[in-house]
């Protein structure tokens, strides 16, 4: 694995390119999405409105959804949650109240490598965009992994 080029969060049009989801959530049609996709409503940190972000998840099971900040700790989803974790995400046709907590460095790792194998050419795509450049082994999906920070969330309320 090595690191090419950290790019910032996108500005911009790429921003408005990177937005476009939204809309189809906004459009009743997130079901369409899937469940590799989550749209995430958030509190802002500095103004405190309502902000949204849709964003991949990595790995599912009985403890909740996980996703990746793929443009690190600097990315206004990420900042925001970490200041206010308690969020709502769809996935799919579901809506859910949920807890946002970072994941540990090494259990990231271990999502990542786990990531890779079942959707290979997403994780590499998701490593390009991201400025890493692997071999496409499990080894430097766990250290891409270790660079990244993870989000788990947690605790459905009703």
């Amino acid at each position: 694995m090595e690191i090419v080029n950290r790019p910032a969060p996108p500005t911009g049009l790429r921003r408005r390119l990177w937005r476009l989801p939204i809309l189809l959530y906004r459009a009743g049609l997130g079901p369409l999405m899937g469940h590799r996709v989550m749209l995430l409503t958030h509190t802002g940190r500095v103004s405190g409105r309502r902000r949204q972000a849709v964003i991949e998840v990595v790995h599912h099971d009985e403890h909740g959804y996980v996703a990746a900040s793929g443009f690190g700790v600097k990315a206004d989803w990420y900042r925001n949650v970490m200041a206010t974790p308690e969020v709502t995400i769809q996935v799919g046709g579901r809506v859910l109240r949920v807890t946002a907590t970072p994941v540990e460095t090494e259990a990231g790792a271990e999502i990542m490598a786990r990531y890779a194998p079942r959707h290979p050419a997403a994780a590499r795509r998701l490593c390009k965009i991201m400025g890493f450049v692997v071999d496409g082994g499990q080894d430097d999906y766990r250290e891409v992994g270790r660079h990244i920070p993870f989000v788990r969330f947690t605790g459905a309320r009703s």
